[in-house]
């Protein structure tokens, strides 16, 4: 599927979920036939005391496979992005932790979701977030602006994937972090096992392998790159999705176990000192992380 058409396909969805929470509903994959494919993924991602602090509609319109507020260790003051915000609870809970002098931007591509998100920013009479509309390919934001970039099972979705690191590197302040979470997929599988087992675990067919990300994110000049499950899916999970989809599940286990997840994904825009050379960034849990 190319670029284009797979931008169409995940903004149908994603238009297709705003409608539906706003509607009085659930999200697309929890009530549409294919409800299992989420079940895992997004399911117990936030604690109780997170979603009880948001509007009910920005909980349900989450979409994602982790939860990188809770891992990127955000600090007072500091400005964060959200790409592909949604509705926006990793924008608010962001919004929570970097205080009244930080900032939390959400950027989306569908009208649907955006006005969705502002109309849970009202309910939750949150002051400090933004909301944008644009693609991840093209974030419409000046160079060297933000401290932290966060996004939430998004950038799989994407079909330039390489122009989605660039931008979040260009947009980083230096010594910026991306901290995201993501399906990744680990090891070989074959193509027909890996397009089946991806429809599930992300709705569109487009994890990178966790070496080809890491390769990805040098390349756009980052550093520091760490990636680190934090769900990994069993064959189990997927069982109920892909019984009509004329797969031999005990053939196939065994060469799918343990190889998709969902994982956090760590890098940092190195410091460039004023005699032009590159300091190492620091990318532990007890430092910049």
């Amino acid at each position: 599927m190319d670029a284009t058409k797979v931008k169409e396909a995940v903004r149908d969805r994603y238009s297709e979920a705003a409608r539906r929470v706003t509607s009085g509903g659930t999200s697309y994959c929890r009530t549409s036939s294919a409800a299992s494919c989420c079940d895992p993924i997004t399911g117990n991602l936030y604690d109780t005391a997170e979603k009880d602090a948001l509007p009910d509609t920005a909980v349900l319109a989450s979409l994602g496979c982790g939860n990188p507020t809770a891992l990127a260790r955000l600090s007072e003051g500091e400005i964060v992005l959200d790409l592909g915000s949604g509705g926006g609870i990793d924008v608010f809970l962001s919004a929570r932790r970097v205080g009244p002098t930080g900032k939390a931007y959400g950027l989306d591509m569908t009208d649907e979701m955006l006005a969705l998100a502002r109309e849970n920013q009202q309910k939750a009479g949150v002051q400090n977030v933004e909301f944008l509309k644009g693609e991840i390919e093209n974030i419409p934001l000046p160079d060297n602006s933000v401290d932290v970039i966060i996004s939430n099972c998004v950038i799989n979705l994407s079909g330039d994937k390489d122009r989605v690191l660039q931008e979040a590197f260009r947009v980083l302040k230096p010594g910026g972090r991306f901290a995201v979470s993501d399906v990744v997929t680990r090891g070989e599988v074959p193509v027909e096992i890996r397009e089946k087992m991806l429809l599930w675990v992300g709705c569109i067919a487009g994890a990178l392998r966790d070496e080809e990300y890491r390769d990805k994110l040098a390349r756009a000049g980052f550093q520091a790159v760490s990636i680190e499950p934090t769900r990994v899916y069993a064959i189990e999970d997927a069982r109920e999705f892909l019984a009509d989809k004329g797969v031999d599940m005990d053939a196939l286990a065994p060469q799918v176990e343990g190889k998709f997840m969902s994982a956090f994904i760590r890098a940092v825009k190195p410091v460039i000192s004023a005699n032009k050379t590159v300091e190492t960034a620091c990318c532990s849990t007890t430092c910049c992380l």
